[in-house]
């Protein structure tokens, strides 16, 4: 079994591409799909025992693959993972700014501690990771950043500190794409909407029984994949979109263009999964499940 990429199996051949949260969900995916089609995927997270891993999944595979632990809120850190990286491997064509994380809760429970704790994870992180990537080797070489973000254009009830990191990495995705593109750096952004990824399963009970009800208001009548999400990022990575930069893509259905109290979605079934990802691991929460 291999990975089952729509891209050529050389597109990114003699590429060095950073994953972050590279050790599970979405980022474990991308890794997977950028390998197989000839990257050398360097991985980044807290957890090395992850990282491993994910690193000897891929080699198995016939990929190449490295990884540092880091904590990307700290800037410092993230200064010297770059400098390492591109010390051990030369200069940067990609970088994917996937870590992050959030908990449910509103607004008026969030602790300062929590807010700036997600804030960080999700906003600040990303900008220290694209700052260096580009300081220390975009801004000589080019290359193309690919922020994670979120479907909060119409706000994040029950995650609000998700949902303004998220609005502002999207913000932040459109400048560096102004005031990066003369040294041929594209930066854009993919919103995943609900994914039935294995990060559900670390939600509250309480919680799951939302997640669980969660398809009912996609147009398409069900969640979506990890194969979905790197998709869209490999191929906003690739030379097919080298006149694409400061946009966000959206792949969430269409459960963020309307609004199911004034137009009552009529019972989905029709849409199939795409099926690109040999290793994917679902959520416990939907085994069984369509």
């Amino acid at each position: 079994m291999s990975y089952k990429s729509i891209l050529r199996s050389d597109a990114f051949s003699k590429q060095n591409i950073i994953v972050t949260g590279g050790g599970s969900g979405i980022g474990r995916c991308t890794a997977h799909e950028l390998a197989s089609l000839g990257a050398h995927v360097l991985l980044v997270g807290r957890n090395q025992e992850k990282l491993e891993n994910v690193q000897a999944e891929i080699i198995e595979d016939g990929g190449k693959s490295s990884f540092a632990c880091c904590d990307i809120r700290d800037e410092d850190g993230v200064k010297d993972l770059v400098s390492g990286l591109i010390d051990q491997h030369g200069h940067i064509q990609g970088l994917v700014n996937n870590a992050g994380g959030q908990f449910p809760s509103p607004l008026a429970n969030i602790s300062k501690n929590g807010w700036d704790a997600v804030v960080n994870s999700n906003l600040t992180g990303g900008f220290l990771m694209a700052r260096e990537v580009f300081n220390q080797s975009m801004e000589e070489n080019g290359g193309s950043i690919v922020n994670i973000v979120a479907d909060m254009w119409a706000g994040m009830p029950g995650m609000g500190h998700s949902g303004a990191a998220r609005a502002g990495m999207v913000n932040f995705t459109q400048t560096a794409a102004y005031e990066w593109g003369y040294a041929g750096v594209r930066v854009n952004a993919v919103a995943p909407g609900w994914i039935a990824s294995s990060g559900m399963d670390t939600y509250p009970d309480k919680f799951k029984a939302i997640l669980k009800t969660l398809k009912n208001a996609v147009p398409l009548g069900r969640l979506g994949n990890e194969a979905e999400i790197s998709a869209a990022i490999c191929f906003l990575l690739s030379d097919a979109a080298n006149f694409i930069s400061g946009t966000t893509i959206r792949v969430d259905g269409a459960a963020s263009q309307g609004n199911t109290a004034i137009y009552p979605l009529q019972k989905g079934g029709k849409s199939t999964a795409y099926d690109g990802f040999h290793r994917e691991v679902k959520a416990e929460l939907f085994k069984g499940e369509k």
